[in-house]
């Protein structure tokens, strides 16, 4: 298993695919071990992509400590130079976006384009959903809170009309949970990534970026809603914005999603 040693702790990472270097950084929660994920997407046909599990999650490490999103920008620029790669295009998805602001402000020369999916820059463009007030749920309410909002078109009629489609999607979300639920310090590590959401505010920073941005994310996302999108936008100088059909998973519900990413990455983007 391919381990490097970031800074101040050890962090899992996979490259595979073809084509052009593709950093991409996973949401909240995240675990390579859960499937499908990034590597079984049209992207990977396309691109050699390099992902990793970030500080607190999956198989990197967790120590107990409060965490900062200076911390994983830092340890993104350190798994860059362990695979010796000087720069590259990057994708964040979700808290992966939030992260991919902070490293791409940070380390401006490592970052050829940027994608900022289903993301937020907080402050005065807005917030995502505060994840960590869903702790307190049982496990199984968790799973329905995060579904409804995640689409916010799943409301008690959907949920009545589409009763097995459901709870196919709650069955889903449980199985993924359980996924090193009994490795050390794995609740410390979730709780820990949560709270570094807290406080991320990249707004008045955003008109400092230089490279090609393309935000995108989905029309019913209640989590990093499309008023989040078109801030960043407002802020970000070389930025394009498409919405798409879905919610915060709108790349895997909207087959139209990776193909634009992809264009928009090769330099193909229009506003077509």
């Amino acid at each position: 298993m391919p381990f490097i040693q970031a800074r101040d702790i050890s962090l899992y990472y996979e490259i595979q695919g073809h084509g052009p270097k593709l950093l991409y950084i996973n949401g909240s929660g995240a675990d390579l071990r859960n499937k499908p994920n990034i590597f079984d997407s049209s992207l990977a046909q396309h691109f050699t992509i390099l992902a990793f599990d970030q500080r607190g999650l999956g198989q990197s490490g967790k120590p107990d400590y409060p965490y900062t999103l200076q911390d994983y920008a830092d340890d993104t620029a350190a798994l860059l130079a362990a695979v010796g790669w000087d720069s590259c295009l990057v994708m964040g998805v979700s808290f992966g976006g939030m992260v991919a602001q902070h490293f791409a402000l940070n380390y401006p020369q490592h970052v050829q384009r940027l994608v900022l999916a289903c993301t937020s820059s907080g402050g005065e463009g807005g917030d995502s959903f505060a994840m960590h007030t869903l702790d307190a749920l049982p496990a199984y309410e968790r799973a329905k809170r995060f579904l409804v909002l995640s689409d916010t078109r799943r409301d008690h009629a959907w949920q009545l009309s589409h009763a097995e489609t459901f709870q196919r999607l709650i069955n889903y979300q449980l199985a993924a949970k359980q996924i090193g639920v009994d490795e050390p310090n794995h609740a410390i590590g979730l709780q820990r990534q949560l709270q570094a959401r807290i406080g991320h505010d990249t707004y008045a920073q955003l008109p400092q970026l230089q490279m090609p941005v393309f935000i995108c994310g989905g029309r019913f996302d209640g989590i990093a809603p499309p008023a989040n999108l078109e801030a960043m936008h407002s802020q970000i100088p070389h930025s394009h914005l498409q919405l798409f059909s879905g919610g915060h998973l709108f790349y895997l519900q909207d087959k139209r999603a990776f193909k634009r990413i992809t264009q928009f990455f090769m330099g193909e983007y229009d506003q077509a």
